[in-house]
């Protein structure tokens, strides 16, 4: 079975920074996407970023573009989620997902219901 495991979240002021992991593990297939979500409370859960593992085309919500990047080590199976200069607005449950062959489209990538495999979140907590 597909397994994912996020870690990395803790409480960092406004303006600090946190790198998620997300390791998988138990895939049979020789490609993936990978992609990070958020829930805040009362919120919809929403996409943040996603990342393939063979060609590391990356894709990012309009609101984490050139604050957050998005990684990939293939030997360690491994995706990460470099979080810069982070707002109180940030703060969320942070979840990674794994799409297996056939992909979403782009446009999808974004879209929770395209991912087959979930994490079990880890919680980002920016103070004021």
């Amino acid at each position: 079975d597909v397994q994912l495991q996020a870690s990395g979240g803790g409480l960092v002021q406004a303006g600090g920074s946190l790198r998620l992991s997300c390791a998988a593990s138990g895939f049979t297939d020789s490609d993936y996407d990978i992609g990070w979500f958020r829930q805040a409370p009362g919120k919809e859960r929403e996409g943040v970023s996603s990342i393939r593992r063979s060609d590391r085309h990356t894709l990012y919500a309009d609101s984490v573009k050139g604050r957050f990047t998005i990684s990939t080590n293939n030997a360690k199976n491994t995706v990460y989620l470099e979080m810069n200069s982070l707002e109180p607005e940030d703060t969320a449950i942070y979840y990674c997902a794994l799409d297996s062959p056939p992909f979403a489209i782009a446009g999808n990538r974004g879209n929770p219901g395209s991912y087959d495999y979930w994490g079990q979140g880890t919680l980002v907590t920016v103070s004021s």
